[in-house]
């Protein structure tokens, strides 16, 4: 199956440089192009995407709201893409529904591979460009008073160790569990929290307070 990519960014030779990389794969082929979110939209009405890769900064509509919108509407997945690594308009990105985040001058191996992971249904939060983007919001963030769910012992360790950027097989050998089982626990905190993917478990769980150094977390 070709995964069919639409490339959004404001500067004509990143776009045309990310649209290069992405066609060189046998697997993927790029099916549009736009130089900013209302263009995007416009775009991606008309052809069908599995994965956007959004710059988050452009003129009239940014990554942020662009990425909300489309994803209101149950579009492709997307990946964010920005300069800076510690940037929040990224992490907003990420709290509207993104699936990833990675630098623009990110190598261009680690880039497919992302949309790989990405078009398989997981998510991209192992590179230190989000860790250190969350680790810089995170003490931002307003503490909620309780998460008003009920996790078990083991749901809660899970989701640590999720927040830490494991995989599962690393969970798995951590908590001394078979990775078919980390599974299940991963798709029952997705479900009791509401969230869709990996990405937004860790964003919750930094949240609340369950990635906070030295904090051991709410017990619901």
């Amino acid at each position: 199956m070709t995964i069919r990519v639409f490339v959004v960014d404001d500067q004509d030779l990143v776009r045309t440089g990310t649209a290069m990389v992405i066609d060189a794969q046998d697997d993927m082929a790029v099916v549009g192009e736009a130089r900013d979110g209302l263009d995007a939209l416009a775009g991606l009405a008309r052809v069908s995407a599995d994965v956007v890769l959004m710059d988050v900064r452009m003129p009239r509509l940014d990554g942020v709201e662009t990425t909300r919108r489309l994803l209101a509407g149950g579009g492709p997945k997307v990946i964010v893409l920005t300069t800076f690594d510690l940037d929040e308009y990224a992490f907003a990105a990420l709290r509207a529904g993104a699936s990833g985040f990675l630098l623009k001058d990110a190598p261009a191996d680690e880039l497919v591979a992302a949309v790989r992971t990405v078009h398989a249904g997981d998510a991209v939060i192992a590179p230190s460009t989000t860790r250190r983007l969350l680790d810089h919001v995170a003490p931002t963030l307003p503490r909620p008073a309780g998460p008003g769910v009920q996790l078990t012992e083991r749901e809660r360790e899970v989701l640590r160790r999720i927040a830490a950027g494991e995989t599962n097989a690393e969970i798995a050998g951590r908590l001394y569990m078979a990775e078919g089982t980390v599974k299940t626990h991963v798709g029952r905190i997705l479900a009791k929290l509401g969230l869709r993917d990996r990405v937004q478990a860790v964003i919750w769980a930094y949240e609340h307070g369950y990635a906070r150094t030295g904090g051991p977390g709410p017990h619901a």
